[in-house]
């Protein structure tokens, strides 16, 4: 039986992050043999992440990824189960390597990310070591890319440490056009995130939400007893606010010194160097939305843990 010293235990420990017991073993079982001990500290490490890969994760982080040349933006939203681990240096380097992944290999879906290579494994099997490492179940819930053209734009911006996130993109007449708006397609980015505008524009509002308007518009002004033609007159004026609050080119950009939507703020810095510009495409994630929290107390997720 090969001599396990202090500095191979500390070794393999650097290089797994596994406990100093569970290194021991894995070394004592491997006969000295560091490569088959980070095997077999893999193998029981992916065993403990199958256990976790039911629990709920609800917290996370939402990332932004912006390439070298402005051209390609890529967002991301990966959950774990608490904020303590969502602020771990490790979850959040997975995060960053893992979006920045995802805009090189352009997966479909998680699923092709999933069963996707990824640093020398499939990616599946990296989620479920750092799942191991880290000891919280984390999932890939979702993620998009937007790109553009020699003449287009994009950028982004990430609220709160990973909150909320937007990307944004602009097609623009020219070249230099695109990069002068840079920054300030960044600024809109800011504004999305504080302002969640549901849609880009009013074409991009689905047929079915400006009905939903219409009706709860009807609703809300024959419960004022208001009479049916001065209801048909004021209807449109509601529509049209309701896209002025709603969509990202129509709302009052925060930033300006003076009032003007985002659209027309655009059109002006655009104009500075003899230009056009609009945007095009607005993806904006916040951390969370539409998931369940857990609800259980601390005694009752160790009771869950040792069942």
């Amino acid at each position: 039986m090969a001599n396990i010293t202090a500095k191979m235990v500390k070794d393999l420990r650097e290089k797994t992050s596994a406990g100093m017991m569970d290194c021991k073993k894995a070394l004592v079982e491997a006969n000295g043999d560091e490569e088959k001990a980070v095997e077999i500290l893999r193998k029981k490490g992916l065993a403990n992440a199958d256990k976790k890969g039911s629990r709920n994760a609800a917290e996370g982080v939402v990332n932004v990824e912006i390439s070298d040349d402005y051209k390609t933006a890529t967002i991301s939203e990966i959950n774990c189960e608490t904020d303590f681990v969502a602020k771990n240096a490790d979850f959040q380097k997975f995060v960053t390597e893992t979006t920045e992944h995802i805009q090189k290999t352009e997966p479909v879906d998680v699923d092709a990310l999933l069963n996707g290579e990824f640093k020398g494994a499939k990616f599946e099997e990296e989620l479920k070591t750092i799942i191991a490492k880290i000891g919280e179940n984390i999932v890939v819930r979702r993620f998009a890319t937007i790109k553009t053209d020699e003449n287009g734009v994009v950028n982004g911006y990430v609220h709160m440490g990973g909150k909320v996130g937007v990307v944004v993109a602009a097609a623009c007449d020219k070249p230099e056009t695109a990069e002068a708006i840079k920054d300030t397609l960044k600024d809109i980015a800011m504004h999305a995130a504080a302002m969640a505008p549901k849609y880009l524009n009013p074409e991009s509002i689905p047929a079915e939400d400006i009905e939903k308007e219409v009706e709860i518009a009807k609703a809300q002004l024959e419960k004022e007893g208001k009479p049916a033609k001065v209801i048909e007159h004021i209807i449109p004026g509601k529509i049209e606010r309701f896209k002025k609050d709603n969509c990202l080119t129509k709302q009052e950009y925060v930033k300006a010194e003076k009032k003007e939507d985002v659209e027309t703020f655009l059109n002006n810095q655009a104009k500075k160097v003899s230009g056009e510009a609009k945007l095009v495409e607005y993806i904006r994630y916040e951390m969370g939305e539409g998931l369940t929290k857990n609800g259980c107390t601390l005694a009752e997720e160790v009771a869950a843990s040792l069942a």
